[in-house]
């Protein structure tokens, strides 16, 4: 069973039916109890990190959830679900996040240019990534792929062998996923970047 978290703040119905389409059975959950019966948990994330991170600690969510990664269960992050993860971030002021994986969230430089245009703050859209590592999520996935992404802030992470594939935009290269043993994430939505985040969920939901 793989347990997607309903914090009231993530795209769920997509990511559950992503899942369900590949044949895994898939719930969303609103009670923390939830995710200790669970074989996989998804944290997804839309919005402000400030909103996402009080919800999960006010909602009951982090204790059960640490217990699932340190019981070496897979973690699957999105978005603002991977930005969580790390230690902080500076949306808003300064938010603590999980601490599980060194580094900060940083808003992309206003100012940026390409080609001569000046680029928009969020990045939105079609972008690829660049493989770093062999995480298991990227099973039959090319380096070089385009997937979809909606964010103002990035993660800066600490440690590089963290990094299993990153993305450029103007002059600024980040994370745009994470592996660290059980616990992987990433910055762009699967469930909206058509067949290469059906290869990313079919792989999450065969580990």
């Amino acid at each position: 069973m793989i347990n997607i978290i309903d914090y009231e703040m993530g795209n769920l119905r997509s990511v559950e039916k992503a899942f369900e389409k590949l044949g895994f059975a898939a719930r969303v959950s609103d009670k923390p109890e939830d995710i200790t019966t669970a074989d996989k948990v998804v944290l997804p994330g839309v919005g402000a990190f400030r909103d996402c991170i009080t919800n999960l600690r006010e909602g009951g969510f982090v204790e059960p959830l640490l217990a699932h990664i340190q019981a070496g269960k897979p973690l699957l992050g999105i978005c603002v679900g991977m930005q969580m993860l790390f230690d902080e971030s500076e949306e808003f002021g300064r938010h603590q996040g999980l601490g599980l994986i060194p580094g900060k969230v940083v808003r992309f430089p206003s100012g940026m240019l390409e080609n001569g245009e000046r680029l928009k703050v969020p990045h939105m859209g079609w972008n690829n990534i660049s493989l770093k590592k062999d995480s298991p999520i990227f099973n039959d996935v090319a380096d070089g792929s385009f997937v979809y992404f909606v964010h103002s802030y990035y993660c800066a992470a600490e440690n590089a062998e963290d990094v299993a594939a990153s993305c450029t935009y103007g002059d600024v290269e980040f994370c745009a996923s994470l592996w660290r043993d059980n616990i992987m994430a990433t910055q762009f939505h699967p469930e909206k970047s058509q067949d290469i985040g059906l290869q990313i969920f079919k792989n999450f939901g065969a580990l």
